[in-house]
């Protein structure tokens, strides 16, 4: 029997190569989706919420994780900042490539949750076959432990990148975002970055077959801000009912705001959101979408649009009361009664602009309005083909051809105050979930089981593209 022509042995030689790498890299992926479960099993079980004071500890949990892998002290930092912190990783590249480095930002902090309100214990980790549960495992500790896991392997491995990058785990996301200034402000150094990926938000969309239907790219947000909304009266006795009632008073405010829908607004980033997402739906929402896109005046279109909790965002400014406070005895008119209401603004508006819109909504000049913190407006991040061309190449394995679609978040992330000072940013995930199961703040918060493996793989082949390997 002759032997194999010499194409032919190189092409099985060649098969075999590639079986093995592909093998190996198989192993890894399980080896270190295990490290990945492990870090969020003790990330959830931390009850890193406003005011607890637990986010240095979870910091400096993750900072011994990066020095066991290898990192030297110098490039992993926590940095207080009062009862919270940040942790800022830098992974030295060898600066072949002259150029900035690129930051990679998740947040640690997450909002409360009452353990008697859900159906699992929040702040443990808990999964059945398809997802896993816990308070912040969406929003936003699944990141941050994929992202701990990813440095961890890229660095037992030997990887050596053609320019520099960091880690940003910044620690108030969900409260007053004062870490992510104190980054960009007072240790500008340690963040400053050709550009940002802002792993919180974007990401895969599946329909309800399961099937992925898109990937979404933030490339702008809506400006957050809050305002507080106070009605005072003299107070008095129960017994003496009085016709000015603080509580009155508000809920009419409040009624006259639960009316009022602020008008249909549209940009380059929303109608090619809508132009991209409504052929892949196949439903009465994808033909709205359509439908808007030929006509922005469609106002049947835009109804059933704002009757999607997922979509409303993208149609304008949204204003939502959110808490309310007041009172002080049972047997006592209240003096003084307070709503927060929490506003989502189309870029192009002023918090300052809305506001005055609230005034003229609430239809009472004796109430008492306040701005809660500063709210951050920032530009949209320009269009960067180097990363659509590596979310391409990263998720071709995955899912070969998945559109990749520009929108513009209705939530804030950490990346709008990034783009404030000034380096572009941009909000994507490897996490693919279907929007009617994301519990991101509500009960029962879940991730797909799948996402974990699936997000090492697309974030290994991301950063594989955006900062090669020098050595190769």
């Amino acid at each position: 029997m002759k032997g194999l022509p010499k194409i032919a042995l190189a092409t099985l030689l060649s098969l075999l190569f590639c079986g093995q790498v592909a093998a190996a890299q198989s192993d890894a992926v399980s080896r270190y989706a295990d490290k990945a479960i492990a870090l969020l099993r003790d990330a959830i079980s931390r009850e890193t919420v406003h005011a607890q004071g637990n986010v240095p500890a979870y910091a400096e949990s993750l900072r011994s994780t990066f020095l066991a892998a290898g990192f030297p002290p110098e490039a992993v930092s926590v940095i207080p900042y009062g009862e919270t912190a940040s942790l800022i990783v830098r992974y030295a590249g060898d600066g072949s490539s002259g150029r900035q480095p690129i930051l990679l930002s998740s947040h640690m902090d997450v909002v409360p949750a009452k353990t008697d309100d859900w159906l699992r214990h929040p702040f443990e980790l808990q999964e059945d076959d398809t997802f896993f549960y816990g308070r912040g495992v969406l929003d936003n500790k699944f990141d941050v432990s994929i992202l701990t896991t990813l440095f961890v392997w890229l660095k037992e491995s030997g990887f050596i990148p053609h320019r520099d990058l960091i880690i940003a785990f910044t620690g108030d996301e969900e409260s007053f975002q004062e870490t992510v200034q104190q980054l960009t402000s007072e240790y500008r150094d340690l963040v400053d970055a050709e550009y940002a990926l802002i792993v919180d938000g974007g990401g895969g969309v599946l329909n309800d077959a399961g099937e992925p239907i898109q990937f979404q790219v933030g490339f702008a947000e809506k400006t957050y801000a809050t305002f507080s909304m106070t009605a005072k009266n003299p107070g008095g006795h129960s017994s003496m009912p009085r016709a000015d009632n603080a509580i009155y008073d508000l809920a009419r405010a409040i009624q006259q705001l639960e009316a009022h829908q602020f008008p249909f607004e549209a940009n380059e980033i929303t109608l090619t959101y809508f132009e991209r997402t409504a052929p892949l739906l196949k439903n009465e929402v994808g033909d709205a979408m359509a439908r808007l896109v030929l006509d922005p005046n469609d106002a049947d279109a835009i109804a059933i649009l704002r009757a999607q909790p997922e979509y409303i965002g993208t149609l304008g400014t949204t204003c939502i009361p959110t808490m309310l406070s007041g009172g002080h005895a049972e047997n006592a008119l209240p003096r003084a009664v307070t709503a927060t209401v929490n506003c989502r603004i189309f870029p192009g508006h002023t918090p300052n602009d809305i506001l005055r819109d609230l005034q003229l909504i609430a239809d009472n000049p004796d109430l008492e309005w306040r701005v809660i913190g500063v709210p951050v407006t920032s530009p949209a991040s320009s269009f960067n083909a180097e990363i659509m061309d590596a979310i391409a190449t990263a998720l071709e394995p995955l899912y070969p051809g998945l559109p990749i679609i520009p929108k513009m978040g209705s939530g804030t992330t950490d990346g709008a105050y990034f783009r404030a000072a000034g380096i572009p940013s941009y909000s994507l995930t490897g996490i693919f979930i279907n929007p009617k199961d994301s519990f991101a703040h509500g009960l029962n918060e879940r991730v797909p089981k799948a996402a974990v493996k699936d997000s090492l793989r697309f974030w290994k082949a991301m950063i594989d593209e955006l900062a090669g390997d020098s050595k190769n």
